[in-house]
């Protein structure tokens, strides 16, 4: 199993942290591992991103869309493979802190029998993009809530 977590304190509101998040049409202004991403935040929705760090060429993902708690988090995930191969698993978590601060949490998993082959293959950029998002929304967070 592949897993990459992240998390950061952002200094600005939890509703600020969440509208960078769900801002998917602007994700390509701050974020270095999405390009593109179009989604509904409706469970059983897709979600069609852009993925940069992976290959040469930006990567078209399709993924669907598994748990929304507006305001707190959403979870999406690929469509498993037959047999147990592959499947994942990808969480935005946003936590109020005190003093009108947030904690961002990033998870990552990647599980099945395939797994191991593309960790190998992607696992460095997995390692690399999710932790740079993470910075990515922190920075775009604080930058709104300061304007």
């Amino acid at each position: 199993m592949l897993v990459v977590d992240d998390a950061v304190e952002v200094d600005a509101p939890p509703e600020v942290v969440w509208s960078v998040l769900t801002d998917f049409g602007r994700y390509a202004e701050w974020n270095p591992f999405i390009g593109r991403c179009r989604a509904e935040l409706t469970v059983g929705a897709p979600i069609d991103m852009s993925v940069r760090q992976l290959l040469p060429r930006p990567l078209p993902m399709r993924e669907w869309i598994r748990s929304v708690t507006p305001g707190r988090e959403f979870s999406y995930s690929m469509k498993p493979l037959p047999l147990g191969a592959l499947r994942s698993h990808r969480a935005h978590t946003v936590i109020p802190l005190d003093g009108g601060r947030t904690r961002y949490e990033s998870h990552f998993e990647l599980d099945g029998w395939l797994s191991p082959l593309v960790g190998l293959l992607f696992g460095r950029g997995f390692r690399r993009g999710f932790p740079g998002m993470t910075t990515g929304v922190q920075g775009e967070a604080e930058r709104l809530h300061s304007h």
